[in-house]
């Protein structure tokens, strides 16, 4: 009796041993991750919340904390708050195109044809173009003096002789949307087309063995079903577009008269150009951090009720 005890009991600490053997395995495995994640995430935002909060200038380093000088500073800046209306204002604009011509062209690839190769292989192309060099591309077609977009606009009347498409405020910016349009709708169409092949084929054919509708069949089971595919490409777009620099910074450096600064590019600003002063780019790249935070997490949000 005394022998089959002591089997019995010596089953659950063979079984704990192992289980503990396996989870220190399990950690030692993710150990890698862990160390990448604290180098790369951590200890950058612990060296920003800390330089938001000092005197930190670029070539004087760090000189004490002066918290909160620097978001006072960065509040009463002339420029922060037309960077915020023009950066949401090119966000909105540059989510609407991309996420409606990325599910046009879904639609349009999706419908068996022929010419579906050669349409995939035309709208994707532009997504293996750089953004700086698509940018540099753009700005050579948009220049004067060697590119036809000007003497295009200008023998249709639209612009006068000599003039530029970035000279202005709203030209530059629809410009520079062009731009984006163009190097990020394929992209955005393969994100949905992978949503749209995972609804199942047997809901199209029973809606139209119903009678249902191309408009109907469109409305009330492609899109319904895709949604949280849409509020994922959403938060793609929101993101980029908030985060947006390497096209002004190339096409039009914030001008003209700073009327296409993004808060990124007043960041950059901040830290190497008019002020030189890493606190007021950090204190302001933290509100953005906290901005894309709060954003995000309310599209997440949608995305989670949407899959209920």
């Amino acid at each position: 009796m005394s022998s089959v005890s002591k089997s019995a009991g010596a089953v659950p600490v063979h079984k704990s041993k192992a289980k503990a053997a396996q989870t220190r395995r399990g950690l030692l495995y993710a150990l890698p991750d862990w160390l990448m994640i604290i180098v790369l995430f951590f200890v950058p935002i612990v060296l920003l919340v800390v330089m938001a909060c000092s005197r930190w200038s670029l070539l004087g380093g760090n000189r004490g904390v002066n918290f909160p000088d620097n978001f006072v500073k960065v509040f009463e800046n002339k420029l922060f708050w037309p960077s915020i209306w023009f950066t949401l204002e090119y966000t909105v604009i540059v989510t609407v195109f991309l996420l409606v011509l990325g599910l046009g062209m879904t639609m349009i690839v999706q419908e068996s044809s022929k010419w579906n190769n050669v349409l995939r292989t035309c709208f994707l192309l532009p997504s293996a173009t750089g953004l700086a060099s698509a940018s540099l591309l753009f700005y050579a077609l948009y220049s004067p003096q060697v590119g036809p977009v000007t003497k295009i606009l200008s023998s249709l009347g639209l612009m006068q002789e000599g003039g530029s498409v970035l000279a202005t405020g709203q030209s530059a910016l629809w410009a520079t949307i062009i731009v984006i349009v163009w190097r990020f709708s394929g992209y955005y169409m393969l994100l949905m087309m992978i949503g749209l092949q995972a609804i199942p084929g047997d809901l199209y054919e029973a809606a139209r063995m119903d009678g249902a509708g191309s408009w109907r069949i469109f409305r009330s089971i492609t899109l319904p079903l895709m949604k949280p595919t849409i509020v994922m490409c959403l938060v793609y777009c929101v993101t980029g577009s908030i985060l947006a620099f390497d096209q002004f910074f190339i096409l039009t450096k914030g001008g003209p008269n700073n009327s296409t600064m993004t808060v990124v590019q007043l960041i950059y600003n901040f830290a190497f150009d008019s002020k030189k002063d890493l606190g007021m780019a950090a204190a302001l790249s933290l509100i953005v951090l906290v901005a894309l935070v709060i954003i995000n997490s309310i599209q997440m949000r949608g995305m989670r009720d949407n899959t209920k």
